[in-house]
This record gives structure tokens, sequence and C-alpha cells, in this order.
């Protein structure tokens, strides 16, 4: 029975308990995923989460309350500079849990733990808005003397600029530094 059992004690004692979650809190802060057993990822969204949400007020006093719970100075400097900048329009749910089945040698079921903003696959670019109108029936009255023009003309011309801005980007390349070597001895010449 769990009678008033809080939260999983993951078989340890108390302090084996917090080494290995501020361990396991500053891999995957440095880190970004790490993979783990499931019960070892769902006690850690719990130990993590409200750290992330403490950086996003970056003072001195929440750096040394975030300090005192992952002891180590790397982990916090990343957390404050880089984490907090990414994470501070969403309200909560900085982590993602997957489950990616069971290990071979015990059958434990296994997960990975990554924070949600740093996963370049899943995560959409916030700056591309997509053009939403609200479409009737009927369409509505015409101004004189305006030409008709779809909708769909017009998006799909958008859609065409927007393609043609990516491919420009594209073929924009830096130059490499030995070409930039070999101007500057073409100048001196």
């Amino acid at each position: 029975m769990r009678h008033r059992k809080s939260f999983n004690h993951l078989g340890r004692t108390s302090s084996h308990r917090k080494a290995m979650l501020s361990n396991m809190a500053t891999s995957l802060i440095l880190h970004k995923r790490i993979t783990t057993t499931v019960a070892k990822a769902k006690a850690l969204r719990g130990y993590v989460e409200p750290l992330i949400t403490k950086s996003k007020d970056d003072t001195t006093h929440s750096r040394r309350v975030v300090f005192s719970y992952l002891n180590d100075k790397y982990a916090v400097t990343e957390l404050f500079r880089n984490i907090s900048g990414k994470i501070a329009d969403r309200p909560g749910g900085y982590t993602r849990i997957i489950k990616l089945g069971k290990r071979l040698g015990d059958n434990a079921e296994m997960a990975m733990i990554e924070l949600v903003d740093f996963n370049e696959l899943l995560v959409t670019d916030k700056t591309k808005k997509t053009k939403s109108t609200r479409r009737r029936r009927g369409g509505g009255k015409k101004k004189a003397g305006e030409p008709a023009t779809a909708p769909a003309v017009e998006a799909a011309t958008d859609e065409i600029v927007e393609d043609a801005v990516v491919e420009e980007l594209k073929e924009e390349k830096p130059e490499a530094p030995e070409d930039t070597k070999a101007k500057d001895a073409e100048k001196e010449e």
C-alpha cells in the first residue's frame, strides 16, 4: 500500500536520492537530453522544472538557491545564460519524456528526457506566422473598381516569395578563411 507516499523514493536513501537527482539535473542542463529509466525521468522532471522556473529571475538569490540544488557552477551558468532565455515565454512544461522501450539487461522501461526548446527537429520557427483569415459563404459587398482576387492566389504568391527568400539565403554562404587569405594576398600585390 502507498499510504501518504507522495513521491517515488527510487529504492534509495534520502541522501543518495538527492545526489542522484542533482547529478541527473546537471547532466540534463549541460547536455539538453539524457537517457534513463522512466521512473527516474519522472522524478527528475519534478526536480528540475522548479529550478528552470527559478532561472527566469536572474538574481543573486535565485542563482544561490539553484546552486544549492545542483552543486555545479557550470550547470548554473548554462541554465541562467542560455536556457532561461529560450524558455522565457513558456509558462511551464520545460521537459519532455519520450519512452524508448525496455532495456536488454533487466527489462527496465527506458525513457529519454529532454528540454523542450532544445530539440531542433520538433521546434517550430516562431518568426514564421501563418496567415489566418475567416472565410464565410457568400462573399460580401464588393467595392466599385476593385478587382476580384481570390485569397488562394494571394496565399500562393506569398508562399512563392517566401520560397525565393529561403533559396537566396541558402545560396549566400560565408567565405572560407582560405579564400579571404588568398584575396588579401592579391590585394597586397
